[in-house]
């Protein structure tokens, strides 16, 4: 079973994220999620699901909300004894789903704030899979530098930008195409969207 650790940050497109653990849990990979501060917010905003401070409740309704069994981890951002903070302990891939620019800059930077930005250290120093994918536009300079840096070291950039050859008929199409440009970069089958030249 895949370790996967689903970040969630403060930009716009959490349901990006919600959705990516639904199929990641689907797909019985074992995932851990991460939520900061400002995620919760926007989480809450945009979706309507207001998830407790406490870690305890916070993992509940997480499971409850996915109707997860043991395959789902919640961690507090703060709490650098989770299994993912350590590189003996590795996650087969970080995702970072929506990545802010704020969280773009600290990592590219080095930093290891908290325990998301910790995972993703330790994903580019153990060479694992570090996919971020950054909702924002327009971009500035400073943001498209530090996505080149990360890129350079062995990040994966896939920004929330959805296609239309698939002719998309709800939101949740559009979504689904985004979430499933991030399975395939993870090597996780799915029947998201249809593929190009293909009836399927």
């Amino acid at each position: 079973m895949k370790k996967i650790v689903v970040g969630i940050t403060g930009a716009s497109g959490s349901i990006y994220g919600l959705r990516l653990i639904e199929e990641l849990l689907h797909a019985e990979m074992q995932v851990t999620v991460l939520v900061t501060d400002a995620g919760r917010q926007v989480l809450g905003f945009e979706t309507g699901l207001n998830l407790a401070e406490d870690v305890q409740e916070c993992h509940q309704q997480l499971m409850q909300y996915f109707g997860a069994t043991d395959n789902l981890n919640y961690y507090a951002l703060n709490d650098f004894f989770a299994p993912t903070a350590s590189g003996s302990n590795p996650a087969e891939a970080v995702v970072i789903c929506p990545c802010s620019m704020g969280t773009v800059g600290r990592i590219a930077a080095g930093l290891s704030d908290n325990l998301l930005e910790r995972a993703a250290d330790v994903a580019l120093k153990e060479g694992k899979k570090l996919l971020l994918v950054p909702r924002e536009t327009p971009f500035n300079q400073i943001h498209l530098e530090n996505l080149l840096r990360l890129s350079k070291v062995g990040a994966h950039i896939l920004p929330a930008m959805p296609g239309f050859y698939q002719q998309p008929e709800t939101v949740a199409d559009l979504i689904n195409f985004v979430v499933g440009k991030i399975l395939d970069s993870l090597d996780v089958e799915h029947q998201l969207f249809k593929r190009w030249g293909t009836d399927k």
